[in-house]
């Protein structure tokens, strides 16, 4: 496999062994003193002993970090930070590993709480940008795309609500992907993460908000998940596999500029009341919202059935597709396997409507039609 460095939206180091080079993009970023921030997983591989064995220095670690990190995760990272006189993050790990190690590293110098930042308006423009310190990101899952990302995913504790925290320094400095750090992943974990990043390149392609960059590397990026995630998923070592999805998983982040969807509406209470896994979550729901979404978005999805070069390329083409790549994966049908639980609906109907991501949904939803999305995933009714 080549190696090739990428420049959009970030520096991106791609290719296999490239964490070799960790300690070169810590001197080009005049960084002495990084923080590792990654999750309990993590630290069961070789992959933080294969950093530190490329740095100078043997980097500190600050692990405390849940599969859906929370606003408490950020907060105890960067009292470890400040007390320990770091001066960037080098983010490792799956979304949570990322997502928290942005967040230390936006947070470190503020005074205002994290949730003064929510991707709200300009309310990003609260932030201190002269005390952001420098992130490099290292993903070793190849789904929610976090490294190109200018935002994190935080669960508050108290409202039981996600919430995203948005800033344009929130975006790493270097991003090396090195599909060799993927190896490691589960089966499950392939799926599961793998399904995210399809998810946010469709709910990037079917977003009405102009923006052609970002569709077009939507387009791509569910190509790359065709021809990839099937190969990762019954062959780890696949590496050009590996490669691939990394890419794509990228890709998937980059293209949600243009927006997301109700998708990741309806996954994002689930996993904060659940602590689901997001990328399962999101590809539970994802046949369903297609459904509901049908009547703006079918000669979309006639165009996209096309690029994959579907045996059917026609809508329901497509959603067999999806429904047929999902039990390749063994991802389940209904919401009911997931949860167990149909008590919270009207609630989490609520969260839904609320959530940013319904904004850009190709179709105006209401509380109403996310309860029957709902209920309709729960019951398997599509």
């Amino acid at each position: 496999m080549m190696s090739m460095n990428w420049n959009y939206p970030t520096s991106i180091w791609f290719g296999e062994k490239r964490i070799n080079e960790i300690q070169k993009a810590c001197e080009s970023l005049n960084i002495q003193k990084p923080l590792i921030v990654t999750d309990p997983g993590i630290l069961k591989t070789n992959i933080i002993e294969k950093i530190n064995n490329s740095l100078k220095s043997k980097a500190a670690i600050f692990s405390d970090v849940q599969s859906n990190p929370t606003g408490k995760n950020v907060e105890l990272g960067v009292t470890f930070f400040n007390s320990n006189s770091h001066d960037a993050v080098i983010a490792v790990g799956g979304g949570s590993g990322m997502d928290v190690g942005k967040g230390i590293a936006f947070m470190a110098g503020q005074e205002r709480p994290l949730w003064d930042f929510e991707d709200i308006g300009d309310y990003w423009t609260r932030a201190n940008s002269e005390v952001i310190k420098p992130i490099i990101a290292v993903p070793t899952t190849a789904g929610t795309g976090s490294e190109t990302g200018r935002a994190g995913v935080y669960t508050n504790e108290e409202t039981h609500e996600k919430k995203i925290i948005f800033h344009p320094k929130m975006l790493p400095s270097i991003v090396i992907l090195d599909p060799e750090l993927t190896v490691p992943l589960p089966k499950s974990l392939t799926a599961y993460t793998g399904m995210d990043a399809l998810a946010h390149c469709l709910e990037a392609y079917c977003s009405d908000f102009y923006h052609p960059l970002s569709q077009g590397i939507a387009l791509e990026g569910m190509n790359l998940v065709k021809h990839n995630l099937i190969k990762a998923f019954e062959d780890g070592s696949n590496l050009e596999a590996r490669g691939n999805m990394l890419t794509a998983s990228s890709m998937g982040s980059i293209a949600f500029q243009k927006g997301l969807g109700a998708i990741h509406s309806l996954s994002h209470p689930v996993g904060a009341i659940y602590n689901t896994h997001h990328g399962l979550t999101n590809a539970v729901f994802m046949p369903y919202v297609l459904k509901k979404n049908r009547n703006a978005i079918e000669e979309k999805i006639i165009s996209l059935s096309r690029y994959l070069n579907l045996d059917d390329q026609t809508f329901d083409g497509f959603m067999n597709w999806i429904i047929g790549l999902r039990e390749q994966l063994s991802i389940p049908h209904t919401l009911k396997e997931l949860i167990k639980d149909n008590s919270k609906f009207t609630e989490m109907s609520i969260m839904a409507k609320d959530d940013p991501s319904t904004e850009g949904n190709p179709v105006q939803l209401e509380t109403s039609d996310f309860l029957d999305l709902y209920i309709n995933s729960y019951e398997g009714k599509l």
